[in-house]
């Protein structure tokens, strides 16, 4: 039995969604320490991310949650986006990935999604506050995890069973980080309702 992935094509566009998503994602991370430091150095800071009082990275920076593992959630993006960045690197230049490679690759995926998915519930129904880059990064692994997750699946990673799901949902892969998109968007405007009022 062969470890490594079934596909022989060189899967450019899944390689440019890991470098296009890991790199904004990267940014933002990046964006939220320069602003942890900020608000370590002077904590009445008004961050350029503060618009309004529904916009507001201050609020999401000093809570808890923006803490889960007793130091700043953006670190642990500084470390982990540059995780696809390589994957896509791997993938564009043709060097066929073994299935654990793709598997764990996809497991890691599919953790950031979960805590994304966790900060955006925390954010909307206990923080009361919305972070534009924190946001920016739900919008890059929301595709990344889906559409990733999908391919891999149509290319055998996760056996034939699972190969044949993903090849007939990978002509509608846009369709999950669309719906995605679509629950946060209204879950957002039916919990802050007076958010337009303020854009």
């Amino acid at each position: 039995m062969t470890t490594t992935a079934p596909t022989t094509r060189r899967p450019v566009a899944v390689a440019a969604l890991l470098l296009v998503t890991g790199v904004v994602a990267l940014y933002a991370a990046f964006r939220l320490v320069l602003d942890e430091f900020d608000k370590y150095e002077n904590p009445k800071a008004v961050l350029s991310c503060d618009v309004n009082p529904f916009i507001n990275c201050s609020d999401v920076m000093t809570s808890a949650q923006g803490h889960l593992f007793g130091f700043p959630n953006p670190l642990l993006g500084l470390m982990g986006f540059v995780a696809p960045i390589a994957v896509g690197v791997v993938l564009l230049t043709g060097t066929r990935a073994t299935r654990s490679f793709l598997v764990a690759f996809n497991v890691g995926v599919f953790l950031a999604w979960v805590f994304v998915t966790w900060l955006f519930t925390q954010t909307v129904w206990s923080i009361g506050a919305l972070c534009p880059w924190c946001m920016l990064v739900w919008a890059m692994v929301i595709p990344m995890f889906w559409l990733f997750t999908i391919w891999n699946t149509s290319c055998g990673s996760f056996g034939a069973g699972a190969q044949r799901v993903g090849r007939a949902l990978l002509p509608f892969c846009w369709a999950f980080p669309l719906a995605n998109y679509l629950f946060i968007a209204v879950t957002i405007l039916i919990m802050f309702p007076r958010v337009l009022d303020f854009i």
